[in-house]
């Protein structure tokens, strides 16, 4: 049966051809409804599907995931290249030519995205290798493409240099579909429908109207704004809402941190922690945002939303990287260990990292854990001694562990795969599985002698991981699964843990005390131990008898086998009631200017280099959470970095603030004035409260960068609210009118005091810095709250305002970008997935 479908949309828009498209291929039927242009205002989120039910799905890929849903183990792929779509490459388009011209210094970026397009588009048709037809996604990137530049000049570049787009493109267009809609809905295509995205999409988000999509009812109403020209779909039943949480006075606060943090009956107990990052170097910002920013953010979150919240990290000190460094420098690996664990703890330390405790795992306690571990196992039965081949350096007179050997990767055959995993397709390798290997060291060839070595059973413990696994993905970031999969579907292998080493936790037997475990095994217990440093009473956390705690592990995708794999069926194998992980928020990596960062090239942004730079670590922390690769991989630029500080925080946040609270200086003798709220602004609070809602639901699942964008979002509703009521103009008038700009103010200085909440996790200390100018005590972060309360009652005095931001200048970016450019040439580099 076919149902008709409503798409509200303003003129021109792209986006509505991928729902045409969506509608013809689930053999439904959608009828166009476009508002009229407005003369002076932009328009909201569009287009807007009405389905049958009532409800309105505000977001393009939310449409197509409704029209054409996927059952199959397409669906993440698909899912994947949709955000890809929404969140990368349509802003991406929009700096480029949305500005009416095409803006060449955005090229750059657009490029590196075509050629992820490209690279994705080897050996296939279509982006979805296991389809014969194209998927959603496929129609959903080729609109993007097709309707914008490839309808420009720079066409004939594209074609020339991502000859697989173009051919993807012809395919497509082609189609009997495509051509059935393109009839239906004619598109002037190039800078005008770049602009018409750009008037109705998530990106600037500077429309009064958006926010997350809401449920239909027959109370609906259509609210005219003060210039009775902005059109906002607000229920009834939200102003209500609204209204009565306004006066609610049970503002809850946060509770007194308590030292130590443990497990406690009736609250949620939270235990996060970061991947371990290698001490064998200073980390970038890839690394950065890959394990201790992002769980940094996220245990800022449940701090303020009072959760019993514990975070711990540490650096990875045992292994091959740290010896191999330390003969590069000349050094004991102790020393490195030393040297480097100082560098990290500071770098983290002026990055803001609030960790409970960020420790190490050369101690006591480690090699304790470990070697209980591994005797506890082998006692089960779950550890079993092999000889396997090994390769010998005859030169160095050593058997080459992993990092010390290099070659060309079986599968892929990129050229410096490393001995335990290639860096090129991202696939673990056995070193002597490497085409002509060679010794890190002398660069001689090694030869291949065997070696007793002991083996993690994991065929034996398969079933018991994998009937944990079914219970727990569900919760685990798409990234992780994705990764996870192959493993937990193909078959494990018994897995090596131990190496002929000298720097490591020695093996406890008799005979095999030369021998030291390798880092995946020993690495992953550093969580425990770091615990162990903490506290004496880490078994509460880590063996809890009767308080369930719930363990989230941050991390980039190269580490998601070991902790979805190898970590859990350890501490599985052990049986002795361990905490295992629940939530994995594994994510892409973060590239650099469309390559790789290279300390030795002198390529990227280090965190020594982030201090150098004269950005604040707050702004930083901002943009890292805002291209966070939570599906795709992503680039750092430096023109985007620029853009975002100047536009969304300078522009959006800062200007909102700012000009709300030297209003109230200015005019209310720096008091919160009395409030008497109406209908409008009622309004801002409800669509405020929207995207409250949205960042509660996106923080909870740790989706981040998701969150980041609803805080802006208010902001951007504030920015607009102020200008329609214009109080400037109203203290000019009668009373009334004074007393409808101390409203605006009221509400504004609100919105504020929210948003200096919401902020905190990501911007620590521009989030204290607000609170003094609001009046509160700097020293305490706000709790976040599920619903928008008057936070600053009238006559609460306000601190002294000031700007929180300044302007990054175009020729500073360009120095920052030559001095951090080393010598590679940005526009031959291949797109890497370097951690």
């Amino acid at each position: 049966m076919i149902v008709k479908m409503f798409v509200s949309t303003n003129k021109n828009n792209p986006n509505v051809l991928k729902l045409i498209i969506a509608a013809k291929l689930a053999r439904q039927s959608v009828e166009i409804k476009t508002i009229p242009p407005q003369a002076d205002v932009a328009l909201g989120r569009l287009p807007l599907l009405q389905i049958p039910s009532g409800t309105n799905l505000f977001g393009t890929s939310a449409a197509l995931q409704f029209l054409v849903p996927t059952e199959d183990s397409s669906s993440i792929l698909i899912n994947k290249w949709l955000e890809w779509d929404i969140s990368q490459l349509q802003p991406a388009l929009v700096s480029y030519g949305g500005s009416g011209k095409l803006d060449m210094s955005h090229k750059p970026r657009i490029w590196s995205l075509l050629k992820q397009l490209n690279t994705s588009l080897q050996n296939k048709k279509y982006l979805i290798e296991a389809k014969n037809y194209p998927s959603v996604a496929d129609f959903s990137i080729w609109v993007s493409l097709w309707s914008t530049i490839a309808a420009t000049e720079v066409n004939v570049e594209i074609i020339k240099e991502f000859p697989l787009v173009e051919g993807w493109s012809n395919n497509i267009e082609c189609l009997p579909t495509v051509q059935e809609s393109l009839k239906e809905f004619k598109i002037v295509r190039g800078l005008r429908a770049i602009a018409d995205i750009q008037a109705a999409s998530w990106f600037p988000l500077n429309s009064y109207t958006g926010g997350a999509s809401h449920k239909a009812s027959p109370n609906d109403v259509i609210v005219n704004s003060v210039k009775e020209k902005e059109i906002i779909l607000v229920s009834e039943e939200e102003l209500k809402f609204v209204t009565e949480c306004w006066t609610v006075k049970n503002y809850p606060s946060l509770k007194d941190p308590a030292y130590p943090v443990l497990p406690k009956k009736g609250e949620r107990n939270i235990l996060i922690t970061s991947a371990l990052p290698y001490v064998n170097n200073v980390p970038h910002l890839g690394n950065i945002i890959g394990c201790v920013l992002s769980a940094d953010i996220f245990a800022r979150y449940c701090r303020q939303r009072s959760y019993n919240t514990l975070y711990i990290s540490g650096t990875d000190e045992y292994g091959t990287a740290t010896e191999a460094k330390a003969i590069e420098e000349n050094m004991t690996p102790q020393q490195i260990c030393d040297k480097f664990f100082s560098i990290h703890n500071d770098i983290y330390r002026w990055f803001s990292i609030g960790f409970d405790y960020f420790g190490r795992t050369t101690t006591l306690e480690q090699t304790e854990i470990v070697q209980d571990l591994f005797l506890r196992l082998k006692h089960k039965g779950f550890i079993n001694a092999e000889s396997v081949d090994q390769l010998l350096c005859q030169t160095c007179d050593r058997f080459l562990a992993d990092r010390f050997v290099e070659g060309i990767c079986p599968g892929c055959k990129y050229e410096d795969a490393r001995g335990d995993q290639c860096d090129g397709c991202g696939h673990l390798v056995n070193a002597t599985e490497l085409i002509n290997p060679r010794c890190k060291m002398c660069n001689n060839s090694p030869i291949i002698k065997p070696s007793t070595q002991f083996f993690l059973d994991l065929p034996k413990i398969e079933p018991t991981l994998k009937k944990w696994a079914e219970n727990v993905e569900s919760e685990w970031s798409p990234t992780a699964r994705v990764v996870a999969k192959p493993w937990l579907r193909d078959g494990l292998k018994p897995r090596c843990i131990t190496r002929d080493l000298k720097w490591g936790i020695p093996v406890p037997l008799d005979n095999y005390r030369n021998k030291v475990f390798y880092v995946w095994f020993d690495a992953p217990l550093g969580y425990i131990s770091i615990t162990k440093r903490y506290t004496k009473e880490y078994e509460q956390w880590w063996l809890p008898k009767d308080i369930p705690v719930d363990l989230y592990q941050f991390m980039a995708k190269d580490n998601v086998p070991f902790h979805a794999v190898m970590f859990p069926a350890s501490l599985l194998a052990a049986d002795q009631g361990h905490t295992l992980v629940k939530h994995i928020m594994a994510i892409e990596y973060l590239n650099y200017e469309n390559t790789k960062f290279s300390k030795s090239r002198g390529i990227g942004v280090f965190g020594t280099d982030a201090r150098d730079t004269g950005i604040p670590a707050d702004v930083w922390r901002f943009y890292l959470a805002y291209v966070r690769p939570e599906s795709q991989d992503s680039n750092f630029n430096w023109v985007d970095l620029a853009t975002k500080n100047n536009s969304e925080l300078l522009s959006n946040l800062g200007n909102f603030i700012n000009r709300s609270l030297m209003f109230a200086e200015k005019n209310f003798g720096s008091k919160i004035p009395p409030m008497d709220l109406q209908k409008d602004d009622l309004i801002v609070l409800a669509l405020a409260q929207r995207e409250l809602t949205s960042y509660v639901a996106a923080m909870e699942k740790a989706k981040l960068r998701d969150a980041l964008r609803h805080i802006l979002a208010i902001s951007k509703h504030g920015n607009q609210y102020m200008q329609s009521q214009a109080p400037w103009v109203k203290m000019k008038g009668t009373d009334d009118d004074k007393n409808k700009a101390g409203t605006v103010i009221g509400v504004c200085c609100n919105l504020a005091c929210l948003i200096s909440a919401l902020l905190g996790p990501y911007m620590p200390n521009t989030s204290r810095d607000l609170r003094a100018q609001l009046g509160l005590d700097k020293t305490m972060y706000g709790y976040i709250p599920d619903t928008i309360i008057m936070l600053l009652p009238a006559g609460h005095k306000i601190g002294k305002p000031s700007p929180l931001f300044t302007k990054i200048l175009d020729e500073q970016v360009e120095l920052l970008r030559q001095k951090y450019s080393g010598k590679q040439d940005f526009h031959a580099c291949e797109v890497s997935s370097s951690p």
